[in-house]
């Protein structure tokens, strides 16, 4: 029997794209049983690059359902929508649980979910509270964040690749789902929850104290690479490797004037400004002098020089390297246990990753994606108890792919 926390749990995913499914491929990491719904010949996100240059598959689609069940139906059709809420609402303690994006489908409502079962668990992941669309590059413009990043010597909006309102918002989902079971393990109530990506943006920001800075101060000037309210920013070493440096406490910030033989010519600057270093608003309000005195111990060394000096001296730093620098890294054996190689199907050798999650300081199992659909009969026999003869006919019927037979 699983040791892992939420062995035994099962939870039925129907979602696109990263929110719900990174909300699910968490779950699925912690033990559950994932049930991952897409429709016949996959969702809007089955085929979304990055796709393997060998086989066209989607990486994307593999890395984000990693541990989970794949199972394919026509959801347009009356019996395919009957299988999607026979399995939402499957009972047992640890079932009844669905986490959902979808838009336009009143057969899925938690009403007609919790006819079928009276204390059913569902999250669904929208894009605004008000029902609305929205995706993570147009949230972060709205509130307000691509205006924060870029050179300080311009206005122009700079968008970033990493989707982290989503994942956010899967973590959201997760933790809201996780607290909705807990109620209902105490109190036998079911939950209708509800998260919308923009509020997960709009929270994310107020929660930093972002909105509360503008509307006293007015917009924040851009910083280009300087940490904003501390000291931090890059330094190009003379084989012009480029490191980031920053100095949040104290001790780091001794550490940074040791490394760097500035002590003295700090201390000098400290009495003429009539500031202390040792605060980080000092620290910060004078960094564009204080990196001009540094600068030059970085540019006569070289990256692994600088390196070097900066560890031995506890610098808090790092080396800006690209993508291909890490897979580097990990081929080397150099990168954290958390990532691993695995043989996905319909792909080949992939670079995965465990849960960040370490119990009693040790990761969790690696895990590979269903190809899509390859665990619709099992599931709908084992856990609806479809015959053979039901699964033809559904087959048939253009409900049930033929390969999932």
């Amino acid at each position: 029997m699983s040791t892992a926390p939420l062995a035994g749990l099962r939870i039925v995913e129907f979602a696109s794209f990263v929110a719900g499914p990174s909300a699910g491929m968490n779950l699925a990491q912690l033990g559950a049983e994932v049930i991952r719904i897409d429709p016949l010949r996959g969702g809007p996100d089955a085929r979304r690059w990055p796709v393997s240059r060998g086989t066209g598959s989607s990486l994307y689609w593999s890395s984000l359902n990693r541990g989970k069940k794949s199972v394919t139906v026509d959801v347009r059709s009356r019996e395919g929508q009957e299988l999607v809420l026979a399995l939402a609402t499957l009972p047992g303690p640890d079932a009844g649980i669905l986490v959902d994006n979808q838009v336009g489908r009143p057969w899925l409502s938690y009403d007609a979910l919790a006819e079928r079962r009276r204390d059913m668990i569902r999250m669904h992941i929208g894009g605004r509270a008000d029902g609305g669309p929205a995706v993570d590059y147009t949230v972060n413009t709205e509130v307000g964040v691509t205006d924060l990043t870029g050179p300080g010597d311009s206005r122009t909006p700079v968008n970033h690749v990493l989707p982290a309102w989503d994942y956010l918002a899967g973590m959201t989902a997760a933790t809201g789902l996780l607290a909705a079971l807990r109620r209902r393990d105490r109190t036998g109530e079911g939950a209708d929850l509800k998260i919308a990506l923009a509020d997960v943006a709009f929270a994310g920001v107020a929660n930093l104290g972002w909105l509360s800075e503008v509307r006293e101060r007015g917009d924040r000037d851009r910083h280009g690479n300087y940490v904003y309210g501390t000291f931090g920013v890059d330094f190009e070493a003379a084989d012009g490797g480029r490191v980031m440096v920053v100095a949040l406490t104290p001790r780091q910030w001794a550490a940074l004037g040791r490394a760097t033989g500035t002590e003295t010519v700090l201390a000098a600057l400290e009495k003429a400004a009539g500031a202390d270093f040792a605060r980080e608003d000092d620290r910060y309000l004078h960094r564009e002098v204080i990196a001009a005195l540094m600068r030059p111990w970085f540019r006569v060394r070289s990256s692994g020089e600088v390196g070097a000096a900066l560890t031995e001296a506890g610098v808090l730093w790092s080396r800006y390297r690209t993508m291909a620098d890490v897979v580097a890294d990990f081929e080397a054996g150099l990168t954290s246990p958390v990532l691993a190689e695995v043989d996905q199907p319909g792909i080949g050798s992939v670079i995965s990753a465990r849960s960040p999650i370490r119990d009693c300081d040790e990761y969790g199992p690696t895990a590979v994606a269903p190809a899509l659909g390859a665990d619709t009969e099992e599931v709908l026999t084992d856990l609806l108890g479809l015959q053979p003869s039901a699964l033809g006919r559904l087959q048939d019927a253009g409900v049930l792919e033929p390969s999932s037979l």
